[in-house]
């Protein structure tokens, strides 16, 4: 099964976690976006709805405006083929402090429930979404729930650069999904076995 990493707002610099699955992870494809500083959601969700039409059934790997991103693409096309989606950080494009240009074309959240496994991944001390908002949308999505305590935005700033708890969760996702043999999981010890 195939993974396709989905970046958010000026996309993931080299030392980030998705930056680093999408170099390891064998059969793992980035998301390209034509302008990473200037989000524009109709723009975005034509870009990742074409990745996973040319990857039916590719688990889905967002991070901050990306994760927001999943869950538009979720809301919009209910029957497209996704495998799963690891939903980490959303940003809330409601918050004042997300008032960046085109950002709030994001907004609102969608209340949809994705028809496919997810896992929300937030943390309690990110500025971008407060974890009870988090709890919530991850309850309208109908996706597991992870609290990751005082971690930050999730990001190489907070400390997760390499993040092998994610690789876990994302082990889960694939493992639900019966894709892929036990022996060929991403690994446990932080690093990535290869994916087939």
């Amino acid at each position: 099964m195939s993974v396709l990493i989905v970046p958010g707002l000026h996309d993931s610099e080299p030392a980030h976690w998705q930056s680093r699955w999408a170099t390891e992870i064998d059969r793992a494809e980035r998301v390209q976006q034509k302008d990473w500083h200037a989000p524009d959601l109709e723009a975005w969700i034509s870009a990742i709805h074409r990745h996973v039409m040319r990857r039916p059934g590719a688990v889905l790997v967002g991070h901050s405006l990306g994760s927001t991103l999943i869950a538009h693409l979720a809301a919009r096309y209910p029957d497209l083929p996704i495998g799963g989606a690891l939903v980490v950080a959303p940003a809330d494009p409601e918050l004042r402090i997300s008032r960046v240009q085109g950002i709030t074309s994001f907004g609102p959240l969608p209340d949809v429930p994705f028809q496919f496994p997810a896992i929300v991944v937030a943390s309690r001390t990110d500025p971008y979404m407060a974890i009870d908002r988090a709890r919530i949308i991850a309850n309208m999505w109908d996706a597991a729930f992870v609290d990751l305590g005082n971690a930050g935005h999730i990001n190489v700033a907070s400390g997760h650069g390499n993040w092998a708890e994610g690789l876990r969760l994302l082990d889960q996702l694939l493992w639900r999904r019966g894709s892929i043999a036990p022996e060929h999981r991403v690994g446990r010890s932080g690093t990535t076995s290869r994916l087939h």
